[in-house]
C-alpha cells in the first residue's frame, strides 16, 4: 500500500519516490536538473527546464502507482534558490538563481553593523548564500523591477514558491516556514517576516509570499495531487535522520559538513551556532535545531588518497590542521583560516596530509558534539553523508567522544523525510544504522584531540598588546 510520494527538487537532480506502509521508498525516478551556469560567481539555470523536468519526474513515479487514487505528496526544495516571474504570463524574468551565487557579497560588506540583530532575528549569519542579500542587489541594481513587484506585475520566491504557484494554476502564492527561515528575511521566533529584516536589506515586506506552515496544507495541483508538505531539503533530511528529541545528533559529512541537533528552545545556547527552523506544524508548534558547520571539507580532501588511511595511523606526529579550505564554519566563521598546519610538512607524502586532514574533521566535529553535551547531554550521534563512509572518520569520531556512534544507512534521507512528514513523523519512522564499534582502545589520537583544541584556541584567541 502506497501512502505517499515525495519529490525532493535537487541542485544537481531532481528525485520522486512512493512511499509504502512500512516507511519504505519504492520506485525511485531520478533526472538531472538543469545544467547550472558558473561565471564570476554568478550560478544561474533555466527555471521553466527545470519545472518540466520536475513535472516528468513526478509523472513517471505516480505511473508506478497501482491504486485508484493518487497519494499525498510531500515537497523538499534546494533552500535559497530563487527567482523573479512574469504574474500575468508565469514566465520567468531572471534565470533559477542558485543558492551558490555570490552576488550578495556587497550587501552583505554594507551590513556588517546590523550583523548581530540579523543574527538573533534569523540565527543565521550573514552570508551572501541567503535570498536576502541576492534581492537586494537585484533591485538596487535594476529600479524599476521594484515597482512591477510592488504593483504587483512581478513575484519573487524560492524554487518551491515558483513551481506550487505554477501547479496550483497561480492561486497559492505561498512559501513554507523552513524555506521562509533561510531568506535571512524572516524572524524565526515569531515565524513572520520582518519589517527590521527587511528594513536592512530594503526589500519591501508586500512583495513576499505569504508563510504557511510546512504540513496539511491541502492544496489541489492541477495534475490532480494533493501537496500536503513542503519544506527545505535539509529539514528533510533531518526529519529521516533525528528523532525529535535533544538526546541525539546527527553529523553530516559531504561536500561540507554540519553538526545538528533538536533543540527545544528559542535561544540558541551557545554564541556562534546556527539556530535552524526544521520545521512547523499547522498549529504553529515549531521544531528547532542547532548547527555547527565545516566548509567544503570534500574539497579539502579531494586530491588526497583518503581511502587509503587507517585509525591505526592517526596521531603518529604532534602536527595540528585546520581543514576547512574556504574558512571555519560555526561556531567561529573565520575566513582569515583556510587549510592551516601548525609546522611545515616538508617531506611529507599525500597520504601523511590526508591523515591530518582526517584528523581536523574528526576534532571539529567532536569539538562542536563536546559543546553540545556540555549545554544538554548526548546520548548517541548518527553519521551520514558521502564522506561518513570511509572508515578513518567513523572510527576516529567514535574515539574521540563520549557516547555511541552509529553510522545510518539510507541513501535517500531528504525523500524519507519528505514523505515522512507527509504522514506525521510519528506514524512513519523507519532508520537503518550501524553501530560504529571502537577498534582501538588506546588514548593516542584523544591524547592529540586535546593538545589540538588548545592549539585551536591559542590560533583564534585575539593578539595581546
Amino acid at each position: 500500500m502506497i501512502v505517499a510520494i515525495a519529490l525532493d527538487l535537487g541542485t544537481t537532480s531532481i528525485k520522486a519516490a512512493l512511499m509504502d506502509h512500512h516507511g519504505m521508498l519504492r520506485h525511485i525516478v531520478t533526472h538531472p536538473a538543469p545544467a547550472i551556469d558558473s561565471c564570476h560567481g554568478r550560478y544561474e539555470s533555466h527555471a521553466l527546464q527545470y519545472a518540466v523536468v520536475a513535472e516528468q519526474v513526478l509523472k513517471e513515479c505516480l505511473a508506478q502507482t497501482q491504486t485508484q487514487n493518487n497519494p499525498p505528496l510531500g515537497l523538499c526544495s534546494q533552500r535559497s534558490s530563487f527567482l523573479l516571474w512574469d504574474k500575468t504570463s508565469g514566465k520567468p524574468v531572471t534565470p533559477l538563481i542558485s543558492w551558490q551565487d555570490d552576488r550578495g557579497a556587497s550587501c552583505c560588506d554594507r551590513l556588517r553593523m546590523p550583523s548581530n540583530t540579523i543574527h538573533k532575528l534569523t540565527g543565521l549569519r550573514l552570508t551572501p548564500y541567503y535570498l536576502g542579500p541576492k534581492l537586494s542587489v537585484l533591485l538596487q541594481e535594476n529600479p524599476p523591477w521594484r515597482q512591477k513587484l510592488i504593483q504587483g506585475e512581478w513575484l519573487v520566491g524560492t524554487l518551491d514558491t515558483f513551481l506550487i504557484w505554477r501547479w496550483t494554476g497561480k492561486r497559492h502564492f505561498i512559501t513554507d516556514a523552513s524555506m521562509a527561515a533561510r531568506t535571512l528575511l524572516m524572524d524565526i521566533h515569531q515565524q513572520q517576516w520582518s519589517d527590521t529584516l527587511c528594513d536592512f536589506f530594503d526589500v519591501p515586506r508586500s512583495i513576499l509570499p505569504q508563510i504557511r506552515p510546512s504540513t496539511e496544507l491541502n492544496l489541489t495541483l492541477d495534475n490532480g495531487l494533493i501537496l500536503q508538505a513542503s519544506v527545505g531539503d535539509q529539514s528533510a533530511a533531518l526529519i529521516a535522520s533525528l528523532a525529535n528529541n535533544q538526546s541525539e545528533a546527527l553529523v553530516n559529512l559531504g561536500t561540507g559538513g554540519f553538526v545538528i541537533r533538536s533543540f527545544a528552545k528559542r535561544e540558541v545556547a551557545s554564541s556562534g551556532y546556527l539556530q535552524t527552523l526544521v520545521y512547523q506544524n499547522r498549529n504553529r508548534q515549531v521544531q528547532f535545531a542547532i548547527e555547527g558547520t565545516l566548509n567544503s571539507i570534500a574539497s579539502a580532501l579531494a586530491p588526497y588518497p583518503v581511502n587509503e588511511c587507517c585509525i591505526e595511523d592517526l596521531a603518529c606526529n604532534d602536527i595540528f590542521c585546520l581543514a576547512e579550505p574556504s574558512g571555519l564554519g560555526a561556531p567561529y566563521f573565520r575566513n582569515d583560516w583556510g587549510i592551516h598546519f601548525s609546522q611545515p610538512l616538508t617531506g611529507f607524502t599525500p597520504r601523511q596530509v590526508a591523515l591530518l586532514l582526517l584528523e581536523a574533521i574528526i576534532f571539529r566535529v567532536a569539538r562542536i558534539l563536546e559543546e553540545f553535551h556540555q549545554h544538554a547531554p548526548l546520548n548517541q550521534v548518527y553519521l551520514s553523508g558521502g564522506l561518513s563512509e570511509l572508515p578513518c572518520l567513523q572510527y576516529g569520531i567514535a574515539q574521540c567522544v563520549i557516547f555511541p556512534v552509529y553510522h545510518l544507512q539510507q541513501k535517500e534521507a531528504s525523500l524519507q523525510g519528505t514523505a515522512a512528514l507527509v504522514c506525521g513523523v510519528k506514524a512513519i519512522y523507519h532508520r537503518e544504522m550501524q553501530k560504529i564499534e571502537n577498534k582501538q582502545t588506546g588514548t593516542v589520537l584523544m591524547k592529540k584531540y586535546r593538545r589540538w583544541k588548545e592549539w585551536l584556541d591559542a590560533l583564534l584567541s585575539p593578539p595581546h598588546g
